[in-house]
């Protein structure tokens, strides 16, 4: 039985460091600590953590820019500090390992698959992108941070603490629209912070990379890409176009080497690449 526990958790376990992580940085956030208080103070628009370090969300500081605010010293670095963080990595990290709302759309993904939910309206990806685009034309034209009207993200951090029958509602019905009406929808179509932070990390170097694997050619299974919420940033590799996950859509989120048994993929730290990318230039 332990046995077959170690291999659940093996199987697994990309899954279970995102969720470690992302409900240690919401319990940062609420969790008051005994002679201490607590870690983080703020949200993930803009907080202070242990007391020292703090942190904003470059796409909040864009949206204040354009607003007309002034930038205070602290949050340019705040932002500096979390756009370049992603920027090497992966932009899309973010979606997958911080965002609340992962929570909640992978529960209604998970839903979707329990009760056999077929129906699927079908939305094009570049929404996110006009969303996005909107967002910061309002916040020019407004003066005023727009997304941060209707932010789901911040909302779910404040339900957490303080109930509200409004924030409830909006998270609701970003969870009914995610299960009974399109598949994903939220985070893969809709989303103007994934589209930003997909575009600040369009060359991150965390990437799925592919690895020999005879099985792997023989089975031609694809259940790599039935499991990832960007099903089509998979298609080139698994068609052996190419090494590497390249599109800025990926999420960086693991399920596809949970779901790959035959150890074909890979997620890898590529330096290679950025110096060889460097040396064309």
């Amino acid at each position: 039985m332990l046995q077959r526990l170690k291999r659940g958790l093996y199987r697994h376990r990309w899954l279970l460091m995102r969720r470690t992580v992302q409900i240690s940085i919401l319990l940062a956030f609420i969790v008051h600590i005994p002679g201490y208080g607590k870690i983080a103070d703020g949200n993930l628009s803009s907080s202070l953590w242990f007391g020292e370090l703090k942190l904003t969300d470059p796409f909040i500081l864009l949206q204040s820019f354009l607003a007309g605010s002034s930038i205070a010293l602290p949050a340019l670095i705040g932002a500096v500090l979390v756009g370049g963080f992603y920027a090497f990595l992966a932009g899309r990290l973010y979606c997958s390992w911080v965002c609340p709302i992962n929570l909640l759309t992978d529960l209604a993904y998970w839903l979707r698959k329990k009760l056999n939910i077929k129906g699927n309206m079908s939305l094009s990806r570049s929404l996110r992108l006009w969303i996005l685009a909107l967002a910061l034309a309002l916040s020019l034209f407004g003066g005023t941070l727009a997304w941060e009207m209707v932010n789901p993200i911040t909302r779910f951090q404040r339900e957490l603490i303080w109930f509200s029958f409004s924030g409830a509602m909006l998270l609701g019905a970003l969870f009914l629209f995610d299960l009974f009406v399109s598949r994903r929808a939220w985070c893969g179509h809709l989303c103007p912070v994934g589209a930003f932070y997909g575009l600040i990390g369009r060359y991150g170097r965390l990437k799925v990379t592919a690895t020999p694997s005879e099985s792997c050619d023989a089975s031609g299974c694809s259940r790599c890409m039935t499991v990832c919420p960007e099903p089509h940033v998979l298609a080139p590799v698994v068609s052996k176009q190419a090494q590497a996950v390249t599109s800025v859509d990926c999420t960086r989120c693991g399920a596809c080497l949970d779901e790959c048994h035959e150890g074909a993929l890979s997620m890898k730290l590529d330096l290679v690449g950025m110096v060889t990318r460097k040396g064309d230039e």
